[in-house]
């Protein structure tokens, strides 16, 4: 298990940009996957990208593809979130998410929330129009 920990959120105007910091805990955050989901009011909790742990794979959502970029530092233990040309309808309270390496052939990161076993607290981002 990894205990994570979300920053970087706050109040940006549309066009704006953010970076989103998920730092972990434990000696062995080089053999998850991390993941970012986003939940906006009154509405389910979604995909926004998501990173392996060799970082050779990355993931993104099609609403965020072109303007996020998600990256990792595996000797900080800390991913993240690059946001630029952010919209009003990005605005929803931002999770990392991570899942341990099953085995070899659990190479490519989820976009499922239900693979994920371990929660950062999540940051608010709000952009304003």
């Amino acid at each position: 298990q990894v205990l994570l920990v979300n920053s970087g959120g706050g109040l940006v105007q549309d066009g704006g940009s953010l970076r989103l910091s998920c730092a972990a805990s434990g000696r062995t955050f080089d053999l998850y996957h991390i993941a970012w989901f986003r939940q906006a009011p009154g509405k389910e909790r979604v995909f926004v990208s998501a990173i392996s742990w060799s970082q050779g794979k990355t993931l993104y959502a099609d609403s965020v593809k072109g303007r996020f970029t998600l990256s990792r530092d595996n000797t900080k233990a800390t991913v993240y979130l690059q946001m630029n040309s952010l919209k009003p309808e990005d605005t929803a309270v931002y999770y990392c998410a991570a899942v341990r390496v099953r085995d070899a052939y659990h190479a490519i990161p989820s976009s499922v929330e239900d693979e994920y076993d371990n929660w950062g607290q999540g940051t608010q981002v709000t952009v304003s129009s």
